[in-house]
């Protein structure tokens, strides 16, 4: 759209005036065209997408994982009628795109299992506390490798713990345990819960089962060479990668430590909204949960 350079260049604040018809012939436009747009140089739909580009823009600044689906759910649940090809539209023209995820490998073989499969790869859960995913993943900084143990609650996708470690050691599991358990409100609260993992020789170790016996916890283990057997909680590794570990190269364990926190304290509890959840956070899922039998 050039019409607001004509307008510009014939203003009569300008230093050197051009008039109208000689910068719509050297654009190559009309001047009844020009005179057409004058009276509205920007119409309501204009207006509006420059509203929803502008707050697209602002979420994607704050969590640059997000892509238009994500954008697109923020803007309807803070109350704007937009499609979500409209937003595609938008979010296009201005390069507002996810981060690309990067495939997570493995080199060893697991060990043998010390727990039965009681999941069968049926990752859901009616109450909270029912059941609980866990993994491991590394990433590399210039310090070295830095690993991450999270627990997953199947019920809200909610992490409720977590353990940040310069050594995978059966301590960076039982850590993550021991947190889960705390902030879930201690052993009594959670006995009986199922906690599903891989094989990895973390949660095979003598600590980490003695944890899971000492807060009456059930263990659970997937089938050896069974990518999906824990793939809810690869699902959300995988959002990490794109939208923590692959953004940058880390100088330091430190800043990448710092950086895991944020994004799983404020962007993935409070603004990640999921298609499973209803398109509500797991922090808005469970807060309806544990509020509904008082309403």
């Amino acid at each position: 759209m050039m019409f607001p350079l004509v307008r510009d260049l014939a203003a009569t604040t300008t230093p050197v005036r051009v008039p109208v018809a000689v910068t719509c012939r050297v654009l190559g436009f009309s001047t009844q065209a020009y005179y057409k747009w004058l009276p509205q140089p920007v119409c309501e739909r204009d207006l509006t997408d420059a509203y929803l580009t502008n707050e697209a823009l602002d979420a994607h600044a704050e969590d640059p994982g997000y892509g238009y689906r994500m954008v697109w759910e923020d803007l309807v649940a803070a109350g704007h009628q937009v499609g979500e090809r409209r937003v595609w539209r938008l979010c296009s023209m201005q390069g507002v795109f996810s981060a690309h995820s990067r495939r997570r490998g493995r080199t060893k073989r697991p060990g043998p299992s010390v727990h039965d499969d009681l999941v069968q790869r049926q990752f859901t859960a009616d109450r909270p506390n029912q059941l609980w995913l866990t993994d491991i993943t590394e990433h590399w900084t210039a310090e070295g490798k830095l690993y991450c143990c999270a627990i997953k609650d199947a019920f809200s996708n909610k992490i409720v713990g977590y353990s940040i470690s310069d050594r995978m050691k059966s301590k960076l599991a039982v850590d993550a345990l021991t947190s889960a358990v705390a902030r879930r409100g201690g052993a009594a609260a959670v006995a009986g819960c199922v906690v599903h993992s891989d094989r990895g020789s973390q949660f095979r170790s003598r600590k980490f089962v003695a944890a899971l016996h000492r807060n009456e916890l059930v263990g659970s283990m997937g089938r050896v060479g069974a990518a999906g057997d824990n793939a809810a909680m690869e699902s959300f590794f995988a959002l990490l990668q794109k939208n923590v570990l692959n953004r940058s190269r880390w100088a330091t364990r430190a800043d990448l430590r710092m950086a895991i926190v944020i994004w799983i304290e404020r962007s993935y509890h409070n603004r990640r909204r999921q298609r499973r959840l209803g398109r509500l956070t797991p922090v808005e899922f469970e807060t309806i949960y544990t509020t509904a039998p008082a309403a």
